[in-house]
């Protein structure tokens, strides 16, 4: 890791389920990111607010209630209207296959469904965001 990188951990919409999300934050704290969970029930603005607030270099977005493909876009939206065009987004819950594809094109960089290993998630965000370091240092 480049650096103690800042995630904001988000359940967006009505969606009152939380121990998914609450393990990846643990995971992701013990793979050494500093990590802000906002709590339940936010909305896309207070979650890109949170971003703001807290510098984050990543938003982790956990929904079970089907609402990922009206929610994840909209925390993207409202990211890039306060220029966080940067951060990574990524999401998790329960998101069928066939939706991965349409979420990417709204700029989730990445999706995982349950079962993902917890190692392959803070794998996977370390390097993203190493990588987009590297980009920013180069570019």
């Amino acid at each position: 890791m480049r650096r103690t990188y800042r995630v904001v951990v988000a359940k967006p919409g009505l969606d009152g389920h939380d121990r998914g999300v609450k393990v990846i934050a643990r995971a992701l704290r013990d793979a050494g990111f500093e990590v802000i969970y906002t709590g339940l029930f936010q909305t896309p603005e207070q979650v890109a607010e949170a971003a703001v607030q807290e510098d984050a270099d990543a938003v982790g977005l956990s929904v079970l209630s089907g609402a990922h493909l009206t929610l994840f876009p909209r925390v993207v939206t409202e990211l890039a209207a306060r220029g966080l065009d940067d951060v990574v987004v990524f999401g998790g819950g329960i998101v069928p296959d066939g939706d991965i594809d349409e979420l990417k094109a709204a700029g989730v960089a990445e999706v995982f469904t349950p079962g993902a290993a917890l190692d392959d998630i803070s794998t996977w965000l370390e390097r993203a965001l190493d990588e987009r370091e590297q980009a920013a240092d180069t570019g």
